[in-house]
C-alpha cells in the first residue's frame, strides 16, 4: 500500500513511463538537483484513482504534489517557485 505524499519527499510526481512531458520534467528536476518521487499511474493500483481526485477526475501526467499543492504539467521553474513558497 502506498502513502501519499511520501514521508521525506516534498515532491511526488504522478507520471507514465511513455509520457514525453513526464520524461522532460524528470530530466529537468534531476539536472536541477531537486529530489522527487515518481508514482507510476500505470503500475500502482492506488495511483490513478488518487490522481483523479487531485485533478478533477482526469489522469493528466505529469501532475505534481508539492507540500500539499497540486501542479498539473508544471515545468521546473513552477516547481522551484512552489518550493520557495514553503
Amino acid at each position: 500500500m502506498s502513502s501519499y505524499p511520501a514521508p521525506g519527499h516534498p515532491i511526488d510526481i504522478y507520471w507514465r513511463r511513455w509520457c514525453p512531458y513526464c520524461q522532460r520534467l524528470g530530466v529537468g528536476l534531476r539536472l536541477a538537483g531537486i529530489p522527487f518521487r515518481k508514482i507510476d499511474v500505470n503500475h500502482d493500483s492506488e495511483a490513478a484513482p488518487h490522481l483523479r481526485t487531485l485533478t478533477g477526475d482526469d489522469e493528466i501526467t505529469p501532475t505534481t504534489v508539492i507540500n500539499g499543492n497540486v501542479l498539473i504539467n508544471p515545468d521546473v521553474a513552477a516547481i522551484r517557485a512552489a518550493l520557495a513558497q514553503d
